[in-house]
């Protein structure tokens, strides 16, 4: 990959669960030291601030949490995320995973405009599949995969009129698979790569091999990299631990295998809650795996110490 323009975007949405304290994820990340990382690198970094929900009303639903503040996020993230495609490789700084609504539409909607097909790779121990109506806990942060490929009941939701292919879509690192998620998917042409796989035949053979499907395509690609994708050991801030998660090692490998493809597009970075770290030790390591993923090489990682 050669030198990027990176664009920061906060997104202090904290609105996907009932579990708060995301929305300190995108200063976390500046105080680890996200944007000088990627200037040592030797890429331009552009802080856009923080972005906003559009205006929203929020009534009582009966199921979903926070429903229109989530419909208002999404409808503000689809906007900026295109714009930003525009210009750079954005990094939106989460924020709960309920981002990825916004992000991924409005990376669908550059990737068309554009006339490239888009790809999504999904790090993450969910699947993230399911709708408003087959939540059990009403958090929207559990829905972003069926959103973008065109699943039903997301009344008030900006409209998905070219729904995410399946086969345009890679999870990597399952561990907690909801059964009705789990049904949905029964049959379904995505990538999906859980840790027995991972345990029995390695993280990096399943990723290359989508790797070069996104590359045999000319295709943009969308990584969004959740905080539960790796194991609470060694990533505490997360408010869905899930044991048996990637190790650091693990993670390194695949961002180091992101840049030396030079086909990641956009990024998310997400579930991040500092309220539940150990002195910014979750923070400084996904700081550090966003270098990987930028350029940054083995012998050149920083010491830490917590």
């Amino acid at each position: 990959m050669t030198a990027q323009n990176c664009i920061l975007l906060g997104v202090p949405l904290d609105c996907g669960k009932r579990r708060k304290g995301c929305l300190m994820g995108p200063d976390a990340y500046r105080t680890a030291g996200l944007a000088e990382a990627l200037r040592d690198l030797g890429h331009t970094v552009t802080d856009q601030g923080n972005v906003t929900p559009a205006p929203f009303t929020e009534t009582d639903h009966p199921k979903v949490v926070q429903l229109h503040e989530n419909i208002a996020w999404t409808d503000r993230l689809a906007d900026a995320s295109e714009a930003a495609l525009k210009d750079g490789l954005p990094i939106f700084m989460g924020g709960d995973h309920a981002l990825s609504l916004g992000t991924v539409l409005g990376a669908m909607r550059h990737a068309e405009a554009v006339d490239r097909p888009l790809f999504v790779l999904w790090l993450d121990a969910h699947t993230d599949f399911h709708t408003p109506k087959t939540t059990d806990s009403g958090n929207l942060h559990g829905t972003p995969l069926g959103y973008v490929t065109g699943r039903a009941d997301f009344d008030g939701f900006p409209a998905v009129p070219n729904p995410l292919p399946h086969e345009h879509i890679a999870l990597i690192g399952l561990r907690s698979v909801d059964a009705a998620e789990r049904d949905a998917m029964q049959g379904s042409a995505m990538t999906y790569v859980d840790m027995r796989e991972i345990d029995e035949n390695g993280i990096a053979r399943p990723l290359a091999a989508f790797l070069e499907k996104v590359a045999a395509a000319n295709g943009m690609l969308h990584v969004s990299l959740d905080v539960d994708f790796l194991d609470p050991s060694v990533a505490p801030a997360v408010g869905t631990t899930v044991p048996g998660g990637a190790t650091v090692r693990e993670g390194h490998l695949v961002m180091e295998m992101l840049h030396d493809s030079g086909l990641m597009t956009s990024l998310d970075l997400v579930e991040l809650n500092p309220f539940l770290d150990e002195r910014g030790r979750t923070a400084s390591l996904m700081v550090d795996l966003t270098a990987s993923a930028f350029g940054r090489h083995v012998f050149d990682r920083p010491t830490r110490a917590f």
